[in-house]
C-alpha cells in the first residue's frame, strides 16, 4: 500500500461487535490486535490491520483451553479473560488469565502462528489481567489485577519481577496501586504496562465495565510510588465506559488508544481514539477538555497519517468451501472431532450429540459467532439425514437467555420446533409444532437495533418466508455479547448417528456508517 496522507474519516466503533478487552501492538507497520474469548474455542482471536481502523482475521492463538476435562463442559464467564499482546526479542507474546487457574503465557514468531502451548506462569485463583514489561536493562516485570468473584479481592494492582524468558516469577509481588486509596475509584483492573522517557506507566480502567473511565499512572520505579489521573471518560457523549485497551504508536510517530465500550447484548465494541502527550508529560486521549480534564471519545476522525481505508473486515458469512471452519466460528467448550465434518464442498456436517436437550445454554457443541453490532439477518439451510427420533437442529440466539427455531425428527416425520430458555434447567416452547413435508428447511434470524430478534422459516428457495408470531429480546452472555449459532442434538440415551447438513450461512448487515465530511477539528492538531 502506498503510504500517503488521506482526508478519509473513520467512524467509531471501528469493530462493531464483541471484541472484548482488546490489546494491540505495531510491528513493522502492521498492527495486531487480540481479544479475550472466555469459554469460546478456538480462543484468543488475532486480528491484523494496516491502518488501525480496518481489521481482518489473522488466526487464533489458542486452539483449545489447556484444562481439557474442565472445559469439556460449558463454563460461562470462565476461560480467557483480558489478555495482553507484546512483541519482544523477535517474538510475539500473549499473557492471558484464567481466573480459576492462573496466568498463562504463549509465544510465536509470527502473530498468525503457530503459537506455543500455553505455559502456566502463575497458578492461583483470582489472578487477572496480566501485562509484561521488558525494561531497557534486560529485567522483566509483570503487573496484574484481582477478581473479587474468585478471591474476594479487587481494586488493586500488583507488580512482580519476572524472568526475562517469561518462564517464572521471581518474587511474591508488590501491591503498587490500591483503588481504595483513591477517592471515587472502584474496580481498578485491566492494567497495561509501558515505559516512556524514564517513566513507568500503568494504563488502567476503573469504575466498572459499563460505567467507568480510563486512568493512567506513572512512577520512576516499576514498584512505585505511582501518581495518576483520569484521561478519558464518557462526558456528554453516548460512549459509556470508554476504557481498557492499548496505546499504540505508528511508524510516523502518532499515538493512538484502542479501547472498548460495553453495548450489552452487542458485547464490547472497539473504538479508536487519537492520543498525544501534554507539555507536562501526561497523555491525552480523544477530544481533550478545555479545562485540562479527561478527554471524551471522538465519533469520527481522520485515518492515521500515511494510511488509507481498506475493504477488509472479520468474516461473518461462510460458504463452507474450505476444509476447515471459518475463523468467525467457535464452540462453547473444548470441541471433539466427532462434532462436525467439513470436506470443502460447500456444506458443513454437524453430528448430533446425545445430550440432555432441555437447555441449549449448557450444550458444548453449539457453533456460534458474534452478533453484529448493527441490524442483521442470519440465514442458514439445514437438512436432517438418518438421525435418531427426537433429534433437533436449528438456529439460536444465545446469551444468558436464548431462543431457537429449527427442525425436529419425530416418529411420524418432521416438524418445525421452537423454544426459549435461560439460567434454569427447563425451556418453554414458543410456538406450536408445524408439520413439515421433508427433512430440509431454511431458517432466518432477523435482529434489529433494539436488539430484538425475529425468526422466520421456509421449506425451500423461492417460497415466501413464514415469520414467527413471537419475538425475542436479545440479552448478553456472561461477560460477552450475545451470539448467533447453529446446533444439533439428540435425546440423552439415544444412539448417536446421522448428520445435520448445513448449507452456506449468509449474514447480511446494515451498511456501515461512514463519516461524510473530511472536515474535522482534530485533537491531534491542537
Amino acid at each position: 500500500m502506498t503510504a500517503r496522507n488521506s482526508t478519509a474519516l473513520y467512524s467509531n466503533p471501528i469493530l462493531n461487535g464483541d471484541w472484548p478487552d482488546p490489546d494491540a501492538v505495531q510491528v513493522d507497520g502492521i498492527y495486531y490486535l487480540i481479544a479475550s474469548s472466555f469459554n469460546r474455542v478456538p480462543g484468543l482471536p488475532v486480528l491484523r490491520s494496516r491502518n488501525l481502523v480496518d481489521w481482518e482475521h489473522a488466526g487464533h492463538a489458542l486452539a483449545e483451553l489447556p484444562q481439557g476435562s474442565h472445559y469439556s463442559l460449558v463454563r460461562h464467564g470462565s476461560g480467557v479473560w483480558a489478555p495482553s499482546l507484546r512483541h519482544h526479542d523477535g517474538r510475539f507474546w500473549i499473557f492471558y488469565p484464567d481466573a480459576d487457574h492462573g496466568i498463562f503465557v504463549l509465544s510465536a514468531e509470527k502473530a498468525e502462528g503457530p503459537w506455543s502451548p500455553p505455559h502456566l506462569l502463575y497458578a492461583g485463583r483470582g489472578l487477572i489481567d496480566p501485562c509484561p514489561l521488558w525494561d531497557d536493562d534486560g529485567k522483566a516485570y509483570l503487573v496484574h489485577g484481582w477478581a473479587q468473584s474468585r478471591i474476594g479481592v479487587k481494586n488493586r494492582l500488583t507488580v512482580h519481577r519476572m524472568s526475562p524468558d517469561a518462564s517464572r516469577l521471581l518474587d511474591n509481588g508488590t501491591h503498587v496501586i490500591n483503588g481504595g486509596d483513591i477517592p471515587g475509584y472502584t474496580t481498578l483492573e485491566g492494567p497495561k504496562f509501558y515505559k516512556r522517557d524514564g517513566w513507568y506507566w500503568i494504563f488502567a480502567p476503573a469504575g466498572g465495565v459499563a460505567t467507568g473511565w480510563q486512568s493512567v499512572f506513572r512512577s520512576r520505579s516499576p514498584f512505585g510510588p505511582y501518581e495518576g489521573r483520569r484521561v478519558l471518560e464518557q462526558g456528554s457523549t453516548g460512549v459509556n465506559g470508554p476504557h481498557q485497551g492499548a496505546w499504540v504508536s505508528t511508524p510516523q510517530g502518532q499515538d493512538w488508544f484502542l479501547h472498548f465500550q460495553d453495548r450489552g447484548p452487542y458485547g464490547r465494541v472497539v473504538h479508536l481514539q487519537p492520543m498525544g502527550w501534554d507539555a507536562d508529560g501526561w497523555p491525552w486521549m480523544g477530544e481533550p477538555a478545555d479545562d485540562g480534564g479527561p478527554g471524551v471519545p471522538v465519533i469520527s476522525h481522520p485515518y492515521p497519517e500515511g494510511t488509507l481505508p481498506e475493504d477488509v473486515a472479520p468474516p461473518t458469512s461462510d460458504s463452507f468451501t474450505s476444509p476447515w471452519l471459518g475463523p468467525q466460528w467457535h464452540w462453547q467448550a473444548n470441541p471433539r472431532e466427532a462434532w462436525s465434518f467439513q470436506g470443502g464442498g460447500g456444506q458443513l456436517v454437524l453430528r448430533p450429540q446425545a445430550n440432555d436437550p432441555v437447555n441449549l445454554r449448557e450444550l458444548p457443541n453449539v457453533l456460534g459467532q458474534i452478533l453484529p453490532g448493527t441490524p442483521s439477518t442470519f440465514t442458514a439451510t439445514l437438512e436432517l439425514d438418518d438421525v435418531p427420533v427426537g433429534t433437533r437442529a436449528g438456529v439460536v440466539v444465545l446469551g444468558q437467555k436464548y431462543a431457537w427455531l429449527g427442525i425436529i425428527r419425530t416418529a411420524d416425520g418432521y416438524v418445525l420446533g421452537s423454544g426459549a430458555g435461560g439460567e434454569g434447567p427447563h425451556e418453554q416452547a414458543l410456538g406450536r409444532p408445524v408439520p413439515l413435508d421433508g427433512p430440509r428447511i431454511e431458517l432466518q434470524i432477523r435482529t434489529d437495533g433494539t436488539p430484538c430478534s425475529t425468526f422466520a422459516w421456509r421449506a425451500g428457495p423461492g417460497l415466501p418466508w413464514e415469520v414467527q408470531g413471537w419475538n425475542f429480546d436479545v440479552v448478553e452472555g456472561k461477560w460477552i455479547g450475545a451470539e448467533l449459532g447453529l446446533f444439533a442434538t439428540s435425546p440423552l440415551g439415544s444412539q448417536e448417528g446421522g448428520s445435520v447438513i448445513v448449507g452456506p450461512v449468509r449474514v447480511d448487515t446494515a451498511p456501515v456508517r461512514r463519516a461524510a465530511s473530511p472536515h474535522f477539528a482534530s485533537a491531534a492538531s491542537t
